[in-house]
């Protein structure tokens, strides 16, 4: 029986990929460890990159700065949301990967390229986070210089996008199906509480449960929350 021995080396950008890759699988449940797992490799991985942050889409026109590397990522979304223009809104809203060599020349974003000069940002890669049904945002690198970003860095950064989208996609899901979980338990509760003091049955009690959610003009899982914490004040 023979045994290859791999030559790849811990420092080598493949292993340091994997490596990457089970890192944030073991972290996919949580939303914001995926995020500060993803942002704080990039800087650790991507040659030239010295800050790092992602831009969410948690609106049709809105931004959210999530898992900066230091405050300057956050800075520059904020004006971006504000002033509707830059290379992560472009690179969320025009579905592609933006490169700005050299901020201090480049006029597509005037206002923030001035802004992003005076902070120290001499250049930027924005690539965006999708995957094949789902747009989520956008993966921002931040140089010290202009021309900060070699081929090479393009092709790390470019890889770790990937596996980032994947693994944020998947940390999302897992959250909104922990909700639903837990709103079903509340709901559950709420029917509970109400079979017992009325003498009522399963689909009556949702059914008031309802009615009672359309009367107040509520939504069902506040009516619920309202009736369960109602019921534990009674029970002190």
């Amino acid at each position: 029986m023979f045994c290859v021995k791999s030559t790849i080396g811990p420092d080598d950008p493949r292993a340091r990929m994997a490596m990457l890759a089970r890192k944030i699988q073991a972290e996919h449940d949580s939303v914001d460890a995926t995020l500060q797992s993803i942002t704080d490799s990039a800087t650790a991985m991507v040659p030239g990159a010295a800050h790092a942050g992602i831009t969410l889409v948690t609106g049709r026109h809105r931004v959210e700065s999530r898992a900066p590397t230091s405050p300057i990522p956050r800075k520059l979304d904020e004006l971006q949301e504000q002033l509707g223009q830059g290379p992560c809104v472009q690179a969320v809203s025009a579905h592609e990967t933006v490169d700005a060599p050299d901020l201090a020349t480049d006029t597509r974003w005037p206002q923030f390229a001035a802004a992003a000069t005076a902070l120290g940002v001499g250049s930027m890669l924005s690539f965006q986070l999708y995957t094949d049904a789902n747009n989520l945002g956008a993966l921002n690198l931040y140089g010290a210089t202009p021309h900060a970003f070699d081929a090479a860095a393009h092709d790390t950064a470019e890889a770790l996008a990937t596996h980032a989208a994947i693994a944020l996609l998947g940390a999302q899901q897992q959250q909104q199906w922990r909700s639903a979980l837990a709103t079903r338990d509340l709901i559950g509760q709420a029917k509970g509480m109400l079979m017992e003091r009325y003498n009522i049955t399963a689909v009556q009690a949702f059914g008031l449960l309802t009615q009672l959610s359309q009367e107040a003009n509520t939504k069902l899982i506040d009516i619920a929350h309202t009736l369960v914490d109602l019921g534990s004040d009674h029970q002190q």
